[in-house]
């Protein structure tokens, strides 16, 4: 069995990294490495998908600039076909990216990511009738502006017969949403992945079995996703899958999360059971953070 087409709908955005030695000197100078670089949940999961060798469908908005340009032609480059909408109004959206050891802070000014809108959606839909599951980036939920063009992916995906599934994306924005609103835009998704905080937001200081457990309410199958400590899979007949992470040098923490979702899409989506899905996802996120910058390298 492979994967089939897969669409990502979401975020494409120019990351601007700055990998530090510590944490930053308020007030004062902190030297970095910095990149320019695509970046974007969606973006970032795709391009993954990609390299993996599943066909794959980027369905976003750019601004019309050099920013937008770039970010669609390294993408096409990198094997996946967008579906991209560009604004000539809104500026392509930017993140500033702190990374230090095993963490990251985003600064995030969205841009054009806020004008995706559900007639973008319905029309990748029909130019791909070869998809067989439609991947979103909560981030599109997350803000007013797109939340009618994230509703519309799930609404018309499950029209079409594809699968779903839906990455829960940051605590933050989550937490300012709230967890019943956020639940009852995904409920009934095949597959819903959070982070440990995001689990935390979404269903309580709870250990990650319970959480998944908790969350399978909304979502057929949960993974939560803990970082070093691994991953655990659950789903509604009660079925519990852990896998530990690979231990390796963190460099880079930027994208690990949407080379795990891509990872386990790509496995399970080709038939894979949950233990061999969550540990090819730990593969691609440990070669995520082994790297700087949250696409994969040729």
């Amino acid at each position: 069995m492979t994967a089939g087409r897969v669409l990502v709908v979401g975020d494409l955005i120019t990351d601007v990294v700055a990998v530090l030695d510590g944490p930053p000197a308020t007030g004062s100078d902190t030297p970095a490495a910095i990149r320019f670089s695509g970046g974007g949940q969606a973006a970032n999961t795709a391009a993954w998908l990609a390299a993996q060798g599943v066909p794959v469908t980027l369905v976003g908005a750019v601004g019309d600039d050099g920013q937008g340009r770039e970010r669609v032609a390294e993408l096409e480059r990198a094997g996946v076909d967008c579906a991209v909408t560009r604004h000539r109004e809104h500026a392509t959206g930017t993140v500033i990216v702190l990374a230090t050891a095993g963490e990251r802070t985003m600064i995030t000014e969205r841009g054009a990511n806020l004008r995706l809108a559900p007639a973008d959606v319905d029309a990748a839909l029909a130019a791909a009738p070869d998809a067989r599951h439609l991947h979103l980036s909560a981030y599109t939920l997350l803000d007013a502006g797109s939340r009618p063009a994230g509703l519309r992916a799930l609404a018309a995906a499950r029209e079409r017969g594809l699968t779903t599934s839906v990455d829960a994306a940051s605590a933050a924005p989550l937490r300012r949403v709230g967890a019943a609103a956020f639940l009852s835009w995904v409920r009934g998704v095949d597959l819903l992945l959070v982070n440990a905080d995001e689990a935390t937001v979404l269903a309580g200081g709870l250990d990650p079995a319970a959480q998944g457990r908790a969350l399978s309410a909304s979502a057929r199958r949960i993974v939560v996703k803990q970082g070093a400590a691994g991953a655990v899979w659950v789903d509604r007949d009660a079925t519990v899958a852990v896998a530990p992470a690979r231990r390796v040098a963190v460099v880079d923490v930027t994208g690990a999360g949407d080379a795990f979702a891509a990872g386990l899409l790509a496995a399970w989506l080709a038939g894979a059971d949950a233990a061999v899905a969550l540990r090819r996802a730990g593969d691609l996120g440990a070669m995520a953070v082994s790297q700087v910058g949250a696409r994969p390298t040729p």
